[in-house]
């Protein structure tokens, strides 16, 4: 069928290859059916590049799964070449870990009903009738075949233990007193915060400081890295550019000379050396109501900004501007633009917005959006670190969230940064209260939503993260999610079902679960633990 597809659409080998970024060798095999790829993810890509429409896929799928693969080690992709072959995450329980310290001991496994690649396979498929259905149900401006689907599904993997990023919990302040987060976190990150380049520098050569310092000050104090995020041109630079939606006059247009952009970023990276952590270059480089020049124009600003840091202040991070509106065929054209353009040489970490298309959507929906922004940053050439650094224009307008459906999404947001291997999740926001999901408006005591967070990072600060998965293919329940970790030689782990409620067989060795609320229960006289929307520990009784 590849074939038959390739055909129609009168592709070369070589050129097909080109575009699915693979070897003519790995096209020519599965086009012939000498090897099949180890997952419909690779034989999918061709399809759509030969112009495939859903009922083709679909049946390409099948044809998929009737294939024998009696040494799957045989195929021999691209994909396996360059580093990137998957492993399927060990089915069905927790295993131990080594070391000295008694780790739980797994149950022994129930015999597979089908193989691990069918199973992955049955999360390709999902991902394609949810892409076939998406365009009926969201009107967001982007074409269905085009868009990210609107799953709430994710592959498994499984990595030799990392340490869990000790800056993966951050907060965009929403405030400008001074007042930190009194609630545990690693990070916070500077806007809507009257620090934008027009609230600091009015006029030419003149600038204010006192907001800037009174924040940072702060958060050096408390023990947080500063993220400070540039946008909002000052009227004076780019008089005549169309105005953003904030009350100080700035503009989404870049300077008229940019030589007051890289001024202005000297300006700051002098003053707070050594103070501030990271520098986000721009916020919603691909959104005009926040910047409405030329991408040439913004990789321009990137690398001059850059030569400046590296001058002024080497040790600093430096954040390529962020990408929003990723749900948009639009918005994900202009990520792989911009990275076309080398502008990711320039930094050392990309920024792109996570969020599911509305705020009561499960936050795994997300999942579906990292998938995309992988092949985006992949056509383009680059593969920079990433970090999520906000959220949607619409945040404000959506409707808050109840209990506990507010303290479960909050949580998983940032078990879903973990999943998606993100360096740092920035939730938005800190200080405010017209939000969704409210963390801990200024002057006032955490939530709910924002205690279960910081429980979060109680368990996972210090461990190493080793698997996620979810589902069938990683010998779970349908519906069950579940990410793996070891500290000193134990083994723990975080289960949650985002759809309702489940029965999971404990592992041996575990006689209570840790809830969110820092209380454990014991395990059920049946053997089995609940597992619901609300996240739980499950490792040996403390």
């Amino acid at each position: 069928m590849l074939t038959e597809l390739k055909d129609r659409r009168g592709y070369s080998y070589e050129t097909l290859a080109r575009k699915a970024h693979m070897s003519r060798s790995s096209v020519h095999r599965y086009c012939r059916g000498i090897v099949i790829p180890i997952e419909f993810g690779t034989a999918e890509r061709i399809a759509r590049l030969c112009g495939a429409h859903t009922r083709e896929l679909s049946d390409l799928y099948r044809l998929w799964v009737a294939a024998s693969v009696p040494d799957p080690e045989a195929a021999t992709g691209e994909e396996e070449k360059e580093g990137e072959k998957k492993e399927a995450a060990p089915a069905l329980t927790l295993t131990p870990a080594p070391g000295p310290t008694p780790a739980l001991d797994p149950a022994p496994p129930r015999p597979a009903a089908r193989p691990a690649r069918v199973a992955v396979a049955s999360i390709a498929f999902i991902l394609l009738c949810v892409v076939s259905l998406s365009g009926s149900t969201h009107s967001t401006g982007q074409s269905p075949a085009a868009a990210p689907a609107a799953t709430a599904t994710a592959p498994p993997w499984t990595q030799a233990p990392t340490p869990v990023p000790n800056g993966i919990f951050g907060m965009t302040l929403n405030s400008s007193t001074g007042a930190m987060p009194t609630f545990q976190i690693d990070t916070v990150r500077l806007w809507d915060s009257r620090t934008r380049w027009s609230n600091i520098q009015p006029r030419r050569g003149v600038y204010d400081w006192s907001i800037l310092d009174r924040l940072v000050t702060a958060a050096n104090q408390a023990g947080l890295p500063v993220v400070f995020t540039m946008g909002g041109t000052p009227d004076w630079a780019s008089p005549n550019g169309p105005h953003t939606a904030y009350d100080d006059g700035s503009r989404t247009s870049p300077p008229d000379d940019l030589a007051d952009w890289t001024a202005f970023v000297s300006a700051v990276a002098g003053r707070y050396r050594g103070r501030i952590d990271a520098y986000e270059l721009w916020v919603m480089g691909n959104d005009a109501r926040y910047f409405s020049g030329s991408l040439e124009t913004l990789v321009e600003m990137t690398r001059g900004a850059k030569a400046v840091l590296d001058a002024v202040d080497p040790e600093a991070t430096v954040v390529c501007p962020s990408m929003g509106r990723l749900w948009e065929a639009e918005g994900m054209r202009a990520l792989e633009r911009f990275s076309e353009l080398r502008g990711y040489d320039s930094c050392d970490v990309a920024g792109v917005k996570l969020y599911q298309r509305t705020a009561s959507d499960p936050p795994e929906q997300m999942l579906g959006l990292v998938g995309e922004i992988d092949r985006a940053f992949h056509r383009g050439g680059s593969h920079p670190k990433l970090w999520s650094t906000g959220t949607t224009y619409d945040i404000p307008l959506q409707r808050p969230l109840e209990e506990p459906a507010a303290s479960a999404n909050a949580v998983r947001f940032f078990l879903v940064g973990l999943y998606a291997r993100y360096q740092r999740m920035y939730f938005y926001n800190w200080g405010g209260s017209k939000i969704p999901i409210v963390m801990q408006p200024d002057g006032q005591h955490p939530t709910r939503a924002a205690l279960y967070v910081e429980e979060l990072r109680r368990w996972v600060h210090g461990t190493r993260i080793h698997s996620c998965g979810n589902g069938v293919a990683a010998g779970l329940p349908d519906g069950v999610w579940q990410c793996r970790f070891d500290r000193d030689g134990v083994e723990l782990a975080i289960v949650w079902n985002p759809t309702g409620t489940s029965r999971l067989k404990a592992p041996w060795g575990v006689t209570a679960v840790r809830h969110l609320d820092d209380t454990t229960s014991p395990v059920g006289t049946d053997g089995t633990v609940e597992v619901t929307a609300l996240p739980v520990l499950l490792g040996p009784a403390p």
